[in-house]
């Protein structure tokens, strides 16, 4: 349940690994702080970072729940921030929250779900110690930063099928798959709408507000993934609108293709309707029937009928009914 546990000096580099028994002994040393990084913890050991950090009950009752939605929430000289991860997993889209405390000297992560792990960032800040110097506060914005990214490539995947589906509503292949799949994007895109959009309002708040917890040398790098997050929100916003169109023009084909049918069978039925009345003329049980009396009057009839059939076949496929 511990993913990382280290503790880095006042210049940014890492000091070393620490236990979590360790933490309350480094942070009571004048400078430095510590990242601790956890997925999916227990109720016990929450309860000891809550001990070790400080962190305010209702915070820790949030992160175990881990059923919360986006938000940033101030407690004194720490803030509590929830956000939500997103990555691709056979094709569909998987949620999953990360949940994260802040100190002027700790960064505690928590992780539940899908998320992808956050090492990569954590290194990146290590090969940069100038940066991780600025302390948590930088930190977390390579969290946020990473988590953003993750949705960029999941944008990109859905502009590209959506740009399939458009080729397939103006094919054949416009069916009820097609119809499926578009209303599976919308929802998806929903969820994707509700996880981005509150982290437009708690990136604007760290670019603005809590100088106790983030410093103004961080804030330029905060309006950065904000920028980000925006391109995010306008893409999803427009891809679902798209996406409704799409839908829209996709009944709308397939109700055009079934009149087209219905057009057809129509114009079928009226060709065989011409030898059917007179057939059945003549196929009543009457004495005076005239091809009883003219031998050249039964062929008559056939070359009548195969004019008229011939004449309304014309007419139908003129008109686009056949």
């Amino acid at each position: 349940m511990v993913a990382n546990c280290a503790a880095y000096a006042a210049d940014g580099k890492k000091i070393r690994d620490i236990t979590l028994d360790e933490i309350s002994d480094f942070l009571a040393a004048p400078a430095g702080f510590v990242w601790v990084g956890l997925v999916e913890p227990d109720a016990d050991l929450l309860e000891k970072l809550q001990g070790e950090f400080g962190l305010h009950e209702l915070a820790v009752e949030d992160a175990h729940s881990a059923h919360q939605r986006p938000k940033i929430e101030a407690y004194g000289d720490s803030l509590f921030i929830v956000a939500q991860t997103a990555q691709t997993t056979e094709g569909n889209i998987a949620f999953g929250e990360t949940h994260i405390f802040i100190g002027k000297r700790y960064l505690l992560s928590v992780r539940h779900g899908a998320s992808q792990s956050y090492a990569p960032a954590r290194r990146n800040c290590e090969q940069a110690p100038e940066h991780l110097a600025l302390g948590p506060s930088f930190a977390l914005y390579s969290i946020l930063d990473f988590i953003v990214d993750n949705y960029l490539p999941i944008v990109q995947e859905f502009k590209e099928e959506l740009q399939e589906l458009e080729t397939d509503v103006f094919t054949d292949a416009s069916n009820r798959d097609v119809t499926r799949r578009l209303y599976d994007m919308q929802r998806e895109l929903l969820t994707l709408k509700l996880a981005a959009a509150p982290l437009q309002d708690i990136l604007g708040q760290l670019v603005r507000l809590h100088p106790e917890v983030i410093r103004d040398e961080v804030r330029p790098y905060f309006r950065d993934v904000q920028d980000h997050i925006n391109r995010v929100s306008d893409a999803t916003n427009a891809m679902r609108e798209m996406l409704g169109a799409a839908m829209n023009v996709n009944l709308s084909l397939i109700s055009v293709r079934q009149n087209e049918v219905v057009k057809r069978l129509a114009g079928w039925a009226a060709l065989l309707a011409a030898p059917t009345l007179l057939a059945s003329w003549y196929g009543m049980n009457f004495h005076h029937m005239p091809e009883l009396d003219k031998p050249w009057a039964y062929p008559a009839i056939i070359g009548i009928t195969a004019v008229v059939c011939i004449t309304l076949f014309v007419v139908l496929r003129r008109a686009k009914w056949l």
